[in-house]
């Protein structure tokens, strides 16, 4: 099963130019939901990860699936404002502003060792964020997994960079 023919793209979507892969159609389908969470857990299936953080919406659901395989808790990472307990936060730059994302200040217990995951890496900006956020809050970044990665924007490379493994089972040329 090729998971790319069944990630769907939106051409020009949010903006002229765009090709959006809209992973939706991978989680409405059992066996191609059921083979991507298999395959961002295998490359760390044996490794020690005491957390999966799971970034706002769609990696809540790759995220809770993953952590669920690997006997693992998970960690929501949510825009400001939506956690109802105490938080820490951090903002990081977008193309045009600045967004934040917030965790419970007692998600983690120093120096857990936790796997962030997500349905796509582009440039990198909201998982940089997201190692950010997790490693203030005491956390040892084992890895990141991602669904969908488009190589021509640098994401994964950036976190690489940033001294975290990354996986990802799709690469899409472009946007």
């Amino acid at each position: 099963m090729d998971l790319a023919e069944i990630i769907r793209t939106i051409p020009d979507h949010p903006a002229p130019g765009i090709m959006f892969r809209d992973i939706t159609t991978l989680l409405g389908n059992a066996r191609a939901f059921r083979k991507a969470v298999d395959e961002l857990v295998q490359p760390f299936a044996g490794m020690k990860i005491d957390k999966v953080a799971g970034v706002e919406a769609r990696g809540f659901i790759l995220g809770g699936a993953v952590a669920h395989q690997l006997s693992a808790g998970f960690i929501p990472l949510r825009k400001k404002g939506k956690l109802p307990h105490a938080t820490i936060g951090v903002e990081y730059a977008l193309e045009y502003g600045v967004d934040s994302m917030e965790m419970h200040a007692d998600a983690l217990a120093w120096g857990e060792k936790v796997m962030l995951v997500d349905d796509l890496i582009a440039t990198g900006g909201t998982a940089l964020a997201a190692v950010e956020l997790l490693k203030r809050g005491g956390a040892d970044i084992l890895a990141a997994a991602f669904v969908v990665d488009l190589p021509d924007l640098g994401g994964a490379e950036r976190l690489r960079e940033a001294g975290v493994p990354v996986s990802t089972l799709v690469a899409f040329p472009g946007h």
